[in-house]
């Protein structure tokens, strides 16, 4: 099936090839800030900034594994945190790093929906589940102009949504923003494009869109209001990702 046409009614359920996600939607404080270790005399004339050094706070709720994938150079980390494996509701946190304090929270909590069976690690073409890991999160676009993101934009009216949802909520607009998640994808290309350099039977099309009141195939959806305010916020110099799961594969 086309990319272009995203989403069809088939008994009483979305069907979605490569948007919903392959068959494709408080701030806690934890204390005062941890304070970087003394610094060393320096060693160079030339001033360098200060590394995250072992005081420096890390991304809440990992665990090692989970914090090792982690790009070494991201400084922009969206968290999408589910609260069991089978549950499609999440909470989303965008934390930036500091060079001396780690991972500060700059935006969040916000609710979310995502696949109606829950989580997997390991995804499948209309399994349900939104896949579990770190990846990029770099292109994006929509039905509606540009909010003022600095990631490339696609504005194309074939960013449409049809029919109804698996709680039979309406999908009008679930499109208007969307930000494509680096799973199964060719980064630095629109949403829309269907490449699946892994395969179609390992999915694909997995976005982070417009919520629409209910789960999705495998995306990450947010509030329209919230999808502009992290399109604005989200900086391609700073190595964007997407940490998704539920909480306890993210604290492995």
């Amino acid at each position: 099936m086309s990319v272009r046409k995203t989403l069809a009614l088939a008994s009483g359920a979305v069907i979605c090839t490569g948007l919903l996600g392959t068959g494709c939607a408080s701030r806690t404080p934890d204390g005062p800030p941890a304070q970087s270790a003394s610094p060393r005399p320096a060693q160079s004339a030339s001033p360098r900034p200060a590394p995250a050094g072992p005081t420096a706070r890390p991304l809440p709720g990992l665990g090692p594994v989970m914090r090792a994938r982690v790009p070494a150079d991201t400084r922009q980390a969206l968290v999408v945190r589910g609260p069991t494996s089978d549950a499609n509701q999440a909470q989303v946190v965008l934390y930036e790093r500091d060079p001396e304090r780690g991972w500060q929270a700059v935006a969040g909590p916000w609710p979310a929906h995502n696949g109606l069976r829950g989580w997997t690690s390991d995804h499948s073409a209309g399994d349900l589940r939104t896949p579990v890991g770190v990846f990029g999160i770099s292109d994006a676009g929509g039905r509606l102009p540009d909010p003022g993101t600095r990631l490339p934009y696609d504005q194309d009216p074939d960013f449409s949504a049809t029919g109804t949802g698996h709680l039979g909520e309406d999908l009008e607009g679930s499109f208007d923003y969307v930000i494509a998640v680096d799973y199964n994808r060719v980064p630095g290309t629109t949403p829309l494009d269907n490449t699946r350099p892994l395969g179609e039977e390992k999915g694909g099309g997995v976005w982070i869109h417009v919520d629409h009141d209910g789960p999705t195939n495998a995306c990450v959806s947010l509030e329209e209001e919230h999808m502009r305010t992290l399109l604005r916020a989200l900086d391609p110099d700073r190595r964007p990702v997407v940490v998704m799961g539920p909480a306890s594969e993210l604290a492995r």
